[in-house]
């Protein structure tokens, strides 16, 4: 039998092929992969969580099919292509921020949606991809580390936004835009002295902060995350069922379906921002290690990604939107654990939800395409 026909040939060659059409359709098959495992924790956590709401799981699912739609159209463009069109989609996000101001929907005392009609949607948002891409696009313009006029007008471009989003009031979503404009910063070669000083700063303005920028209710969530037990059956009922519902959990959880602190309504908003609780109880502390190792690995593609990225623009942006990504993760699990407070950031990618899911595919939609871009280019 000739080489060519045998079995481990052809066996090869269908790799080989298989290959070339992921290549062929920029995608990452183990960023792929790891997300795909998420989105099908996402469907299997919230049908118990929302009691076995079929019309709930139909409706994430539908969301979830929309994001990887538009991951996968992302993931064609050049990243020429997208660094093109980083200042105008940025621009239009403030454009929009600035409608929502003056116009916007109002609903639950914060004024965050545009309603087009046929639907609504919150341009902020659009902010946590426009802005890492806007200042990726802006530093990568010049020699790295970048000097010090370059470094002001990048922080105009940060604080705009931030506290446009913080106005509506959304302390969530704008630290969210704020990180990932600061780890744009950081890796294009902020001085650390620089970052020490600038934490001294906000520091000494923490009473300004806390007296004229914060509304009561962030001022309560502080107050609460130091000491649930002030007010166990008001502010800091969340956080005590949350815990609760964490360390009945124990090592080995109670069992899908079977978890007393969601089914019998002790636990708040446990389909959107306390859906880990959810997670923790039935799963226990062995599901948590087997789910964070999922988003280690997301992480650390990410990470892997931007370091092998071909020019700045393409680093810069795929290793802030990784970073961001590690802070949703951080920023959730800290607060239903209560070791920060609640700012209504969910955990991404199994969270109930729809503008943030398509937002957090779109970021990995970038990744796809820096990363399977620059194989073609080294080919």
């Amino acid at each position: 039998m000739s080489l060519l026909n045998s079995p481990q040939y052809a066996d090869e060659n269908k790799l080989s092929a298989g290959r070339r059409i992921l290549q062929q359709l920029h995608i990452d098959l183990p960023l792929l992969l790891s997300l795909l495992i998420l989105a099908g924790t996402s469907l299997f956590v919230l049908y118990s969580a929302g009691d076995r709401n079929m019309e709930l799981i139909t409706r994430q699912g539908v969301r979830l099919m929309l994001a990887f739609i538009v991951m996968l159209a992302i993931a064609q463009l050049n990243p020429a292509t997208i660094r093109f069109w980083s200042p105008w989609l940025f621009g239009l996000g403030l454009i929009m921020l600035i409608a929502v101001l003056l116009a916007g929907e109002i609903g639950k005392g914060a004024q965050r949606w545009l309603d087009l009609g046929l639907f609504r949607f919150q341009p902020s948002e659009i902010m946590k991809i426009a802005l890492p891409m806007m200042m990726a696009w802006y530093l990568s313009e010049a020699s790295i580390p970048p000097s010090l006029k370059r470094l002001i007008l990048a922080t105009l471009i940060l604080i705009t936004p931030t506290l446009l989003v913080a106005k509506q009031p959304d302390l969530g979503t704008a630290l969210l835009i704020a990180s990932a404009g600061i780890f744009v910063l950081l890796l294009a070669g902020l001085s650390w002295r620089l970052v020490f000083g600038v934490l001294i700063l906000l520091a000494a303005t923490t009473p300004v902060v806390w007296n004229y920028l914060l509304h009561d209710y962030q001022r309560n969530r502080i107050l609460t995350f130091i000491n649930p037990q002030n007010d166990p059956l008001g502010a800091g009922y969340h956080i005590i069922q949350s815990t609760i519902a964490i360390g009945s959990g124990g090592v080995y959880g109670k069992g899908w379906l079977n978890g007393t602190q969601s089914h019998l309504d002790f636990l708040p908003e446990r389909s959107t921002d306390f859906v880990f609780a959810v997670f923790a109880e039935e799963f226990g502390f062995l599901g948590i290690l087997l789910l964070l190792m999922i988003y280690v690995f997301i992480i650390s593609r990410g990470l892997y990604i931007a370091a092998q990225a071909q020019d700045t623009f393409s680093r810069l942006l795929a290793g802030s939107l990784t970073l961001t990504f590690f802070v949703y993760l951080f920023v959730n699990i800290g607060m239903v654990s209560g070791l920060l407070p609640v700012v209504g950031v969910p955990l991404p990618l199994v969270s109930y939800g729809g503008t943030s899911v398509v937002t957090l595919m779109a970021a990995f939609g970038i990744l796809m395409s820096i990363q399977t871009h620059r194989k073609l280019i080294a080919y």
